[in-house]
């Protein structure tokens, strides 16, 4: 995750001047909405659980490290073992202080053919500094929470849809991009997201597109709440909204309230921008403006103490809870 985030102040007018109908429509997002009747499978925590474990016992997952290398290794396995066709992108990114960094950017699909698709992404690299902490800032983190969390929540969405199965006209690409935390205020806001923006302007398929991405960022922590962010409001709204609707027919609504905080500079960004894909942001927020990230962000503290096997279940069930909603849907 990186140590920016914007506030969007062309947004704030917006939302300061609005009117009687868009009250009402806040109201109708807000209001419990009927349980879809869909058949799911059950996301087992402490599979995804492990597969975190797995990523730190590697140690921080930083360019040009063995870590990096073992783990990209082991998420290629595990990848090859629940998607039907597996892509890897192994190339040279350059970092904001002009280092030449290997990035290796990971894609496994599930029904490659269908036309219909869904995106999930997240990155799996660890950030070289301990900027947030008060001692041993130069020191790479272990990101257990950032990085960690995610790959080992696709992971298990990704083996829970091979064991049920999946209508063949839908499918979904699970990308876990590289390189992303490799970057500093002084850089700018392009020296964050390098693999994310090295897939967006070289996807793995020519001319690939999806209906909706999904982003997770910091989705494995004690206490968790997943604010309503705000680029993803910006550029995804309606698919925001179904995804939030999702959790509470999945039975988490308390970990996704209809709470508007800050917008992030993240990966969703470029997928935004560069390929046009709707995509969100599930991340870890308060609404303090001046301080929206968790305590251990960017911290030594990024361990797997703080690793709830309640918040991966809740974040997981409600992307099952999206994929085969969406099966029975028309495309948005």
């Amino acid at each position: 995750m990186r140590s920016i985030y914007l506030l969007m102040p062309v947004l704030l007018p917006v939302f300061l001047l609005q009117s009687c109908k868009d009250e009402q429509k806040k109201d109708e997002a807000t209001a419990t909405p009927p349980v879809a009747q869909v058949k799911t499978p059950t996301f087992e925590a402490d599979s995804a659980y492990n597969a975190v474990a797995t990523q730190v016992a590697f140690g921080p997952r930083t360019p040009g490290s063995e870590a990096q290398k073992k783990c990209a290794a082991w998420m290629e396995q595990q990848l090859k073992q629940v998607c039907d066709t597996v892509y890897i992108q192994n190339v040279k990114v350059t970092g904001g202080d002009k280092k030449e960094l290997p990035c290796i950017n990971l894609i496994g699909s599930i029904n490659p053919k269908a036309q219909r698709r869904i995106l999930f992404l997240t990155h799996w690299d660890s950030r070289p500094w301990a900027d947030q902490d008060t001692k041993d800032k130069d020191k790479a983190v272990l990101a257990a929470d950032d990085g960690g969390s995610g790959v080992g929540v696709l992971i298990e969405v990704a083996r829970q849809v091979k064991k049920m199965g999946l209508s063949p006209d839908l499918g979904i690409d699970i990308l876990l991009t590289d390189v992303e935390d490799y970057g500093k205020d002084v850089w700018g806001e392009d020296s964050y997201c390098l693999g994310t923006q090295y897939w967006c302007r070289n996807p793995h398929v020519a001319g690939y597109k999806a209906e909706f991405g999904i982003l997770l960022d910091m989705v494995g922590a004690r206490g968790a709440q997943f604010l309503l962010e705000g680029v993803s409001r910006q550029y995804a709204d309606g698919v925001q909204q179904m995804v939030w609707q999702a959790a509470g027919h999945a039975g988490f609504s308390s970990y996704f309230p209809y709470t508007e905080g800050p917008a992030i500079v993240d990966d969703h960004d470029p997928v935004n921008k560069i390929t046009g894909i709707k995509t969100i942001d599930i991340i870890n927020l308060s609404q303090n403006p001046q301080s929206p990230f968790p305590a251990h962000w960017h911290t030594h503290n990024d361990n797997m103490q703080i690793i709830d096997k309640n918040t991966l279940k809740a974040v997981g069930q409600t992307l099952l809870q999206v994929i085969y909603e969406s099966a029975g849907n028309k495309a948005m």
